[in-house]
């Protein structure tokens, strides 16, 4: 018997849309964000996010399927990414996460990867 993916021990599909769901609720009203997310491609950056941390966490690999390795840093680079950026976003990803009905180690678990994600990003000194 194979041990359960963390995709699969967090709910799958349905919760990765309340995570990425919730992190946009919140980015729609954090303005050192908003400009990294333009509003006519916000549906498709939400979609990106929830494919991407799918497959990250074990699910389906349909992320890379579509748009090949993720390469995060290269994807970002364009954007100014500095410590006040990074806090912005890691507020909206706190929230994503803080209510979701799972134990708190598989919360603490996805915490801990989006706080090494929001510092890779980093391309800013202050």
């Amino acid at each position: 018997m194979t041990e359960r993916t963390f995709y699969e021990k967090v709910g799958g599909h349905e919760t990765f849309v309340a995570i990425v769901d919730g992190f946009y609720q919140q980015l729609e009203v954090e303005p050192l964000l908003l400009a990294m997310y333009p509003k006519k491609d916000m549906a498709g950056a939400k979609e990106r996010l929830m494919l991407f941390l799918e497959q990250y966490w074990g699910g389906p690999t349909t992320y890379s399927d579509q748009r090949g390795h993720p390469r995060l840093r290269m994807r970002h680079v364009g954007f100014k990414i500095g410590e006040p950026e990074k806090q912005a976003w890691l507020r909206c990803a706190h929230v994503a996460i803080i209510d979701l009905p799972l134990e708190e180690a598989l919360k603490e678990e996805l915490w801990s990867y989006f706080q090494y994600a929001a510092h890779s990003m980093l391309n800013q000194s202050e």
